[in-house]
């Protein structure tokens, strides 16, 4: 049987089929950076006693309240040739990022920090400093503290956030349009592929993608509190 008549027989188009690729793509690069990158700022932030704690704690948590359509045209304008991640970009040779792959990443990043961000933050800060103090006067410098000690006492926090980090990423829809547009392939996700059926009149084909939405999500909560001791013990 052709491999297109196999997609349609199970409700999926080859269209379909690319745009799932391109978003599990999209949440799995996303989440590996915002580990990286969140895991410090989420550190600094359960430890610091600085004034600029809570204006930094504002500003990781503005995708939270904020419509997902501003971000986006901010973004669009700040990537874009005269903006400053524009004349950055250029400047190095990469051209501009709206509406490419890179540039959905950049945008997920931003738009999906604080739930990386938090849930890390808030497990370091429920291991406290104790531990690391201990693991001081056993000659343990500060960074083989963290990772033999920090780390895995807050391991709970990354599995949330790795999750929360991937699922947001994955149903992300207005962001996504407003720097990525429509283009198959490079920047079409299952969100957007969704909405095109939809104008199309096409209710099987976006039936078949919104169920296995629905399905992920409920996947995605069942980790969430299977894997993480403090929810499931609640």
């Amino acid at each position: 049987m052709p491999t297109a008549t196999v997609s349609d027989a199970m409700g999926f188009s080859a269209a379909d089929l690319g745009a799932i690729w391109l978003t599990l793509r999209l949440g799995g690069i996303t989440t590996l950076l915002l580990l990286v990158i969140g895991t410090p700022i989420a550190w600094w932030l359960a430890t610091t006693r600085s004034w600029w704690r809570a204006p930094v704690s504002a500003i990781v948590a503005m995708p939270l309240v904020l419509p997902p359509t501003v971000l986006g045209f901010y973004l669009l304008l700040a990537m874009g040739p005269h903006g400053m991640i524009g004349q950055i970009t250029r400047a190095l040779g990469l051209g501009t990022l709206p509406f490419t792959f890179w540039g959905l990443v950049l945008g997920s990043v931003i738009y999906s920090m604080p739930f990386v961000v938090q849930p890390i933050q808030n497990a370091m800060e429920a291991v406290g400093r104790r531990p690391l103090e201990v693991a001081a006067t056993l000659r343990a410098s500060p960074w083989d503290a963290f990772w033999s000690v920090m780390v895995p006492l807050a391991r709970p926090g990354f599995i949330s956030a790795a999750i929360l980090g991937f699922a947001h990423t994955v149903g992300e829809f207005g962001l996504v349009l407003m720097i990525g547009g429509n283009i198959p392939e490079v920047t079409r996700v299952v969100s957007v592929q969704i909405y095109d059926h939809v104008e199309a009149l096409e209710y099987a084909q976006a039936h078949w993608l919104a169920g296995a939405m629905v399905l992920f999500s409920f996947l995605t909560l069942l980790a969430l509190y299977t894997l993480d001791p403090a929810r499931r013990n609640k």
